[in-house]
């Protein structure tokens, strides 16, 4: 049996971004005073994610392996069933990290103020490798999309489906037994964990008369953003929660199906890259994953 794996996962910081584009830290700093801005903060920031990466490095037993992987390297980095990841950052870096996973624990790590995945601090870890911190395990709903053709994507926060360039998407929308040819900027499938996030605002300014599913519900919620009313489209299957609990027909009670009738892509927690095309006439399934993330939650100190 081969040894733990500590997998510690980060992304380039703000300050790394302005270097790659002004190359050096005194022509990055003139830019910005130029606009009447300090690299102080970048500085402060990188500075502080570093010592958070070394921290967590430092903590592992000397017998675990180890390996770092930068955001962008994620597509092309093979995890290991009993890999302990430490994501550290900023929340939005653990729903990057999760479409990559299948049962590995996820700890988060914030090199500032705790935020709501990223809570832990650096010091922390220690205790959590070597056994001495009991972690509470909070499982997590993931939404999948599923094409016709086989091809699919997961999302810990949300998937979109719509135009690429975000302009009028021509589609059929189906829930359940009720069906409507739809003009819109696009429709949104979103967890309790996204719940924080798009859909946030999407509830906000719809009002639906229903609450958003909590962080560890089962449940999700779509959305169809800025439906347009015609005399091919409807606007009424706009807003709805998707449940288990009380399905229809085959469960599609618990299913958003979208039939293009135009060129679709899909993405997921707001990564557009990584994308599925879908051509007219092409069917997309968006609904609960049978995968969940893991997040590992220490006691507060």
């Amino acid at each position: 049996m081969s040894a733990p794996r500590l997998v510690v996962v980060h992304r380039r910081t703000e300050l790394a971004e302005v270097l790659a584009e002004h190359a050096t830290l005194a022509a990055a700093e003139f830019f910005l005073a130029t606009r009447g801005r300090s690299a102080a903060p970048l500085v402060a920031a990188d500075e502080a994610q570093h010592r958070a990466v070394d921290a967590v490095m430092a903590a592992a037993p000397t017998h675990w392996r180890q390996a770092v992987v930068e955001r962008a390297q994620l597509s092309r980095f093979l995890f290991e069933p009993d890999d302990l990841v430490v994501v550290v950052g900023p929340d939005g870096l653990v729903p990057n990290v999760a479409k990559y996973l299948d049962g590995q624990g996820v700890l988060g790590v914030s090199p500032g103020p705790p935020g709501l995945l990223c809570r832990h601090r650096a010091d922390q870890v220690r205790g959590v490798l070597t056994g001495s911190t009991t972690c509470r395990v909070a499982e997590r709903a993931m939404v999948e999309a599923s094409l016709d053709d086989g091809q699919r994507l997961l999302a810990l926060n949300e998937v979109f489906v719509g135009d690429r360039g975000h302009q009028s998407a021509r589609y059929t929308l189906a829930v359940g037994s009720r069906s409507e040819p739809q003009s819109s900027s696009g429709v949104i499938v979103g967890t309790g964990t996204g719940a924080t996030g798009w859909l946030a605002s999407l509830w906000r300014q719809a009002r639906p008369g229903f609450d958003l599913p909590a962080p560890d519900s089962d449940d999700l919620a779509y959305f169809v953003r800025e439906a347009w009313p015609s005399a091919r489209t409807g606007t009424d299957l706009v807003a709805g929660l998707l449940t288990d609990r009380s399905p229809g027909r085959d469960g599609d009670d618990a299913r958003v199906r979208v039939r293009a009738e135009s060129s679709l892509v899909v993405f997921g927690d707001g990564i557009e890259r990584d994308q599925l095309r879908v051509e007219w006439g092409q069917e997309v399934v968006l609904h609960r994953s049978d995968r969940r993330l893991r997040l590992l939650l220490a006691p507060t100190p």
